[in-house]
């Protein structure tokens, strides 16, 4: 007999829905049995639903903030069908009584297995583990959903020993997380101390840096568990300690540490638990993998670039590399200029374009910081254009050189990307090409448009639209003072959010994408070794022999370890 579903099937405020799973039973078809588990937020139960045996976790609601997040919590529970996720069988969503049933695990979670029947398991069954549940965390973050409280007592176990990823309590979609902003795109670098009373070292021994400090969190944040997790997994003893016993375990980590004293180490020192020894039948590969989830910072892997001058007799095309921004671990600046009558605007602004970053990130959000660079340095060129007329004494009526741009600017997981012209950023993800830019042309509609209304003009000349008497093809641009403001030097910024699918980002000015699409771009990469510069300069190598008649210059930056470009699922 099945259970049955009675419309409508909505909690008592009608926030919840769901198809499959009944969200109000009649007290009649369950019934409960003693405790089996008492937690400071919740108590869980035997119980028995319609003939089967369950594990019932009813909330302890002693506010409305309490039930507002029973109600979140269901929300979203509704969504997930994993077999690596602990199964939501029924709810009950109506007062008095608030209550989820879950499938019944028959083997406890994996810190009993460990700690309490002292369990070894073999390499293989660590491996089995290890495999599910990063099977289960990579459906998460497919859905954009962070766990942020990864540990082995949320790890449930059935008869088989196969585990199921429970306790949602603290679960969030990344899009509702923190989002960078004016204060803190760029970090004081210091732990904040002062935790929920929920968060006590038994959990914080399992929590990534980031959180610690309670900044940006990621989907990098449950990879950070999973490591710790996978490394207690083969030693069998609790984070921190030598211990298996958990009870003992915690007592010794609480003698030794107070909460601030292990988020300092954690945070500033980068205390890590002891590494598995390979001893104990750990592969070598599965431990770099430990030591990669736990990386402090595995934002930025590495980057290269290669420029030429390709059929052109001059080279008019100039970069800049600026990894650590204002010395910080987390922030990383990249950009592309492309000159055009002349290279002075490219080699004016390679300069003076990050410096005005530079000067702007304490002021301004990363997008305004962008902004206001692009319009200062497009202002200095012309100011430094004009002084340099006159101090030759002589008005070079024709001498109006110019430059596309393009500055991509990494914060910790948010990737911010301003353009104006026609150089080009795009993101490789999951082995996908998506575009991070659009050309600034004047036979684009749009753009045609503005620099029409702007007081420009544009024509059909030879083979397509064109600005002014120069016949720029191009509508933005840095310089080009005799079609200002018609061609403006405002960029457009796009603001991506990076998560473990992200691979690597290229850059490039339009020598390259004249003769090769961004689905060109992957499948070379993926046929050369990941080093950033190596394949930098392959793509350039490959644009010109297919017969750019441009420069080139190409930046490379690599999300993930160089050595594999595998996911470390």
């Amino acid at each position: 007999m099945g259970l049955e579903i009675v419309e409508p099937n909505t909690c008592i405020r009608g926030c919840c829905h769901s198809q499959t799973i009944p969200l109000h039973l009649p007290p009649s078809s369950y019934s409960l049995s003693s405790p089996i588990a008492r937690g400071a937020e919740s108590v869980v139960y035997d119980a028995i639903l319609d003939g089967k045996k369950l594990a019932v976790k009813k909330p302890i609601l002693s506010t409305s903030e309490d039930i507002d997040k029973f109600h979140k919590q269901l929300q979203l529970l509704c969504k997930l069908d994993h077999t690596g996720i602990a199964k939501l069988v029924a709810a009950h969503a109506r007062p008095p009584n608030y209550m989820f049933f879950f499938e019944f695990y028959e083997c406890g979670n994996l810190a009993e297995k460990l700690h309490v029947d002292e369990w070894v398991p073999t390499f293989d069954q660590v491996i089995h583990i290890a495999l599910d549940l990063a099977k289960s965390l990579k459906y998460l973050h497919s859905l954009g959903i962070v766990h942020r409280d990864v540990k082995p007592s949320n790890i449930l176990l059935d008869r088989n020993l196969r585990p199921h990823l429970a306790d949602f309590g603290l679960a969030e979609y990344v899009r509702d997380l923190k989002q960078v902003s004016i204060g803190n795109w760029k970090p004081s670098g210091k732990p904040t101390g002062g935790f929920h009373k929920r968060n006590m070292v038994g959990t914080l021994i399992y929590m990534a840096p980031e959180i610690l400090t309670k900044d940006l969190q990621t989907e990098k944040s449950d990879v950070y568990s999973f490591g710790v997790s996978l490394n207690e997994l083969l030693t069998g003893v609790v984070p921190y300690t030598d211990l298996r016993a958990e009870a003992q375990a915690h007592t010794v980590l609480e003698m030794n540490y107070t909460e601030q004293q292990l988020t300092a180490a954690v945070v500033s020192e980068g205390l890590r638990p002891v590494l598995a020894s390979s001893k104990l039948g750990a592969s070598a590969s599965v431990l770099s993998l430990i030591e990669r989830c736990w990386d402090a910072d595995p934002e930025i892997v590495s980057w290269g670039s290669f420029a030429t001058c390709g059929r052109r007799e001059t080279m008019e095309d100039r970069h800049f590399l600026m990894p650590h921004l204002c010395d910080e671990k987390d922030i990383h600046a990249f950009g592309i200029f492309d000159g055009h009558r002349g290279a002075a605007a490219a080699e004016f602004s390679a300069g003076a374009l990050p410096g005005f970053l530079q000067t702007l990130a304490s002021m301004s959000s990363p997008s305004d910081a962008l902004y206001e660079a692009f319009v200062k340095t497009d202002s200095a060129f012309r100011e430094e254009l004009d002084s340099r007329r006159k101090s030759k004494g002589v008005i070079k009526k024709d001498w109006h050189p110019g430059c596309t741009a393009v500055t991509a600017l990494i914060v910790k997981n948010r990737l911010f990307v301003a353009n104006a012209g026609d150089c080009r950023t795009m993101l490789c993800r999951s082995g996908h090409p998506y575009s991070l830019s659009r050309d600034h042309v004047a036979s684009c509609s749009e753009e045609r448009e503005r620099v029409i209304s702007a007081g420009g003009q544009v024509k059909w000349q030879i083979d397509t639209w064109r600005v002014g008497q120069a016949a720029l093809q191009v509508t933005r641009s840095i310089g080009d003072d005799d079609l200002k403001p018609a061609v403006t030097a405002e960029p457009e910024i796009t603001e991506t959010i990076l998560s473990a699918a992200d691979e690597y980002i290229v850059m490039a000015s339009d020598g390259l994408w004249d003769v090769m699409n961004e689905a060109d771009v992957i499948s070379i990469i993926k046929d050369t070794v990941k080093e950033p510069g190596m394949c930098s300069k392959r793509l350039a190598t490959e644009a010109a022999e297919r017969g750019s008649k441009d420069n080139i210059t190409v930046i490379i930056i690599f999300l993930r370890p160089v050595s594999t470009a595998e996911r470390i699922y």
